[in-house]
């Protein structure tokens, strides 16, 4: 993709437009350009997120009244299982740093593309194989996998239904993010644009670069873990059985070291997409830049050593509870300098509301109370009680939901107009947003109620007095959906027949927003140097006049 031949005349060759060697759904399988498989990833996970919504909505439907309703409990353990498989390892994990990182990180620290062009699409089709072999299990001959998204054994060693094909699965996925993780470290290295240094990157570089070494160094460790359970259902090699001299508590510690911090390749990515639409939207250099860099490291560290806080009730020693309990009120510390330095940068701004900034508005509120409602159940106090109730997925879906899913939508309507050079109806998008929020806390605030009030999660059944909070979460789950949807086919139709939106739509300081919209093939016609800091707004006009 660096052969300057695709530039005529030293105008712009636009890459959905670029003619190469292969062409139509061929141009862009075996494309190696950055842009068209970050928009690969894209579409897969936007397909991948409809499928796991779909599990999720029926599910709702079977807990609208005690008993059975649609299926029985095979069917929902079935549907659970995959419906979080899905969610975390084809959506939340990869959606912003795949998806996104790919198409923009090139592009902001003034390089033509990763360093690993080729390596970029494999990892993409590994994504891919991976996504169907998890869909595909459902149809299986012994049955879906009824396990949990955790795998804990020793159930997932002695249940009947089909485990290693969906193991498999993740293994694959596991591959994909490491090629990802360190195709975007070396491109961050290597070949940043001269003047960049570390501290002039933008903050989405710096949560993408920290999430880069996570899933370098931990994801291996899942990896190993997945594959040692596939030899002992194939072996009985008794690792983690304890009927043949297993551990499965080890299991839960090799699951939690890898998937505690994947949390933080979760929430890190959107983190970073929030600290570039703050201040584009408030006009401001954004407050404590040099804080919430190095806050992304410390989460990443930290954040590695918290796996305990999962199993309080597992019977590990009193010492090693206080201990991972301290830790998780640590890692709330960087976290709470981001949300402070953001809740700063707006303080007097010139703040334009538009549809990505209320997606982040939507955000802090959420993440807050996700956040919040972690420490309750980081205390050892609250947790033995709350633990494996509904509070626990109510927590959960606020961070990972209302955390990452809703900065993956603030994403697509931030860059929207960058990568397709045409704008959607803004005021059907904040309809959107505002049926997605009210439904969004109708169905997981009610959670919170459920779990302190008793409710074990993963149940199909539920005692009678819970009748009417079940009830009422699937209606919010209703209006989620339909606010969702609402979301999509605005955006479609923005695609289809939405206006031109320009070049610089939102007023970024960004590099992505001084080359045309949709981008060239190439990214610049001459590599950048940059001067200033990229949310230095007092610089603004110089840097947006001095257009590639």
């Amino acid at each position: 993709m660096s052969d300057s031949t695709v530039s005529t005349n030293g105008d712009y060759v636009n890459f959905y437009q670029y003619k190469g060697k292969h062409t139509g759904i061929l141009g862009w399988l075996l494309s190696v350009d950055h842009k068209r498989i970050g928009l690969l990833y894209l579409g897969s996970m936007v397909t991948f997120f409809l499928v796991g919504m779909t599990l999720g909505f029926f599910m709702r439907l079977e807990l609208w009244n005690p008993g059975q309703d649609i299926m029985g409990p095979q069917t929902y353990n079935a549907l659970f299982t995959l419906h979080g498989i899905i969610m975390i390892f084809l959506v939340i994990i990869p959606g912003i740093p795949a998806g996104f990182g790919n198409f923009f990180l090139p592009i902001q620290i003034g390089a033509e593309d990763v360093s690993f062009p080729r390596l970029n699409l494999f990892s993409w089709y590994l994504y891919t194989i991976g996504g169907l072999l998890a869909v595909a299990s459902l149809f299986l001959s012994g049955g879906p996998i009824d396990t949990g998204w955790t795998f804990y054994a020793p159930y997932s060693l002695r249940t009947g239904t089909e485990v290693i094909m969906p193991l498999m699965a993740a293994f694959i996925l596991g591959f994909s993010s490491i090629l990802t993780g360190v195709n975007f470290v070396t491109t961050v290295h290597r070949l940043r644009a001269p003047g960049m240094t570390f501290f002039k990157l933008p903050l989405f570089i710096w949560a993408l670069y920290s999430t880069a070494w996570i899933q370098i160094i931990g994801t291996p460790i899942i990896g190993i873990t997945i594959l040692l359970v596939v030899v002992e259902r194939l072996f009985g090699v008794g690792l983690f059985d304890p009927a043949m001299g297993g551990d499965p508590i080890l299991f839960q510690h090799l699951f939690w070291i890898y998937s505690h911090p994947a949390v933080y390749i979760m929430i890190l990515p959107a983190m970073g997409v929030v600290s570039e639409i703050i201040p584009t939207f408030a006009r401001k250099t954004i407050f404590g830049y040099g804080a919430i860099a190095v806050s992304s490291i410390a989460i990443a560290f930290v954040g590695t050593l918290v796996w305990g806080h999962h199993m309080f009730t597992s019977g590990m020693s009193d010492e090693s509870r206080w201990v991972y309990s301290f830790l998780t009120f640590i890692v709330a510390l960087p976290s709470g300098v981001k949300i402070f330095n953001w809740v700063a940068t707006m303080y007097k701004g010139s703040i334009k509301a538009e549809t990505p900034f209320l997606y982040v508005m939507a955000f802090i509120f959420l993440f807050s109370i996700g956040g919040l409602t972690g420490l309750v159940l980081g205390s050892l106090a609250t947790d033995v009680h709350l633990h494996d109730t509904y509070f626990v997925v109510a927590h959960f879906h606020y961070v990972m939901f209302g955390g990452t899913i809703f900065i993956f939508f603030a994403a697509l309507h931030y860059w929207f107009p960058k990568m397709f050079g045409k704008m959607y109806n803004t005021k059907i998008a904040n309809i959107a947003l505002a049926i997605m929020v009210v439904g969004f806390n109708m169905l997981y605030f009610t959670f919170f109620i459920l779990g302190y009030l008793g409710m074990p999660r993963r149940y199909y059944d539920y005692l009678p007095e819970f009748q009417g909070m079940h009830q009422f979460a699937t209606v919010g789950s209703w209006v989620m959906i339909a606010g969702i949807l609402l979301m999509f086919i605005n955006l479609f139709l923005g695609l289809k027949n939405g206006k031109k939106s320009g070049n610089n739509p939102w007023g970024g300081m960004t590099l992505e927003w001084t080359v045309p919209s949709p981008p060239p093939l190439l990214n610049f016609k001459k590599i950048p140097t940059v001067k200033y800091g990229p949310y230095e707004y007092e610089h603004y006009d110089e840097v947006t006049n001095n257009v590639n």
